[in-house]
């Protein structure tokens, strides 16, 4: 990828600049990334912020809901799902603005212990137990964030293995993540 970006997830350098830049963009994607490829998720960020002229989640949190759908439906949709995800991201940008003075960034800035990061991630609306695993993983292994007892607390997604959004540092990370996802679905499927 261009200009070493840390994660070059969307395969659109602007999109990728603005997940780096702006923690918010970066929850967004996190929350977007189900049911869809991981490049559409991480990329709905930056297709909201030309859409709105901004990612300000006061401004998204206090929106009309139906006006909120109706962006988030425009095609190219955000999501599968735009009208629940746009509902989700609503009260992200709701419980940010509220709980930690607009700035998304808080619930991992300054703390030192991964437990507590990861407790704090999981209050985020649609941040399940391995969601929010995986995003502490991609902080520490993409934006060089520390926790103590971080491997722990986040395996197997803190582990050496290319499995998660964590991991994408090029496009054939992309892919390998990709492969290991269809093997976990095959394995899972031969199961049943």
């Amino acid at each position: 990828m261009t200009k070493g970006l840390k994660f070059p997830i969307t395969g659109d350098e602007k999109a990728d600049e603005l997940l780096e830049d702006n923690p918010l963009a970066l929850a967004i994607g996190m929350l977007l990334d189900q049911q869809v490829p991981m490049e559409w998720a991480f990329k709905g960020p930056y297709t909201l912020s030309e859409r709105l002229g901004h990612l300000d989640p006061q401004e998204i949190a206090s929106m009309d809901e139906e006006e909120f759908v109706q962006i988030c439906s425009t095609k190219p949709a955000l999501h599968r799902y735009p009208k629940s995800m746009a509902k989700r991201i609503q009260t992200l940008c709701e419980l940010v603005s509220e709980n930690y003075n607009g700035d998304v960034s808080k619930v991992w800035r300054g703390q030192k212990h991964a437990d507590e990061v990861l407790k704090r991630i999981q209050e985020l609306p649609g941040f399940g137990p391995d969601k929010s695993k995986i995003f502490m993983a991609i902080l520490v292994k993409r934006f060089d964030y520390e926790f103590d007892n971080y491997n722990k607390v986040a395996a197997p997604f803190s582990g050496k293995e290319t499995m998660s959004a964590a991991d994408v540092s090029s496009a054939k990370a992309l892919a390998k993540v990709r492969e290991w996802k269809k093997e976990k679905k095959a394995k899972a499927k031969a199961v049943k």
